[in-house]
């Protein structure tokens, strides 16, 4: 199964990372989240990767044009038979990785339906380049696999961030509370998608994967959602990048499952 993974967007609330790299090239622990989210998977069997470029793209193909170079040691032959040799063997040896350029300003749902001949005929998963977690790809699939429906959403629990302050109708505070212990479900991502789900995704530099066409699967009873009972970490802001690297240098990045 193909992993499509979205790599196109602007990051803009991550702007002190993004004005000079995409979003996906971020990175945590010295490796872009990108590298991350991909050993997630491929540590899983997910090795066909698809990556929707878009917002400064050039710089993710440099990264992986350039990969054997800089996780492998090299000697380098100088002269008129110049050559390369590797002197080394990193873990990601059977990875293919294509990448497509689906333009500077596509919605996440054009970028899917831009690379659909990648996919043509296939199930395939699709990614958001810039959140983690330990997601476990065969209970993911065993689950859509059961409910014979065209889309599965990977759906995570997250706390409330903020304390509460409980007031009476008159504003007279009656007491705080701490963060929350009530969690709410979201989508951490992690789709997986049979060949008819693209009947709902336009080309459309407007279409958004999360509006209308996950909207109308779910009108017409083809979304299911897969509860993913671990951690989900999103990186959506300056405050997310630094706590993803705490975890990471603190060896407790439960994403870490290689």
């Amino acid at each position: 199964m193909k992993v499509v993974i979205l790599c196109g967007g602007l990051g803009t609330r991550l702007r002190e990372e993004t004005e000079f790299r995409p979003k996906p090239l971020v990175e945590i622990g010295g490796r872009p989240i990108l590298w991350h989210i991909m050993k997630v998977l491929g540590h899983q069997g997910l090795r066909e990767f698809v990556l929707c470029l878009g917002y400064k793209g050039n710089l993710i193909k440099d990264f992986f044009l350039n990969y054997e170079a800089m996780t492998n040691d090299i000697e380098v032959q100088l002269g008129s038979r110049f050559a390369v040799t590797y002197l080394g063997k990193h873990e990601e040896q059977d990875y293919s990785v294509r990448l497509v350029d689906t333009g500077p300003t596509a919605g996440t749902g054009a970028r899917i339906s831009r690379v659909q001949r990648h996919v043509a005929g296939e199930r395939f998963m699709v990614a958001y380049g810039d959140s983690l977690t330990n997601v476990d790809v065969a209970a993911l699939l065993a689950f859509h696999t059961s409910h014979k429906r065209l889309a599965t959403v990977t759906t995570a629990r997250v706390p409330g961030r903020f304390g509460m302050v409980e007031m009476s109708p008159e504003g007279q505070v009656e007491r705080f509370r701490e963060k929350p212990t009530e969690e709410a479900y979201v989508s951490a991502g992690f789709f997986i998608f049979e060949p008819g789900a693209l009947d709902y995704i336009s080309e459309s530099d407007d279409c958004m994967l999360e509006r209308e066409p996950l909207e109308r699967m779910v009108r017409d009873g083809q979304l299911m959602a897969y509860r993913h009972q671990g951690e989900f970490f999103p990186m959506d802001t300056h405050r997310d990048h630094l706590a993803l690297n705490e975890l990471w240098s603190s060896g407790k990045a439960s994403w870490k499952i290689w």
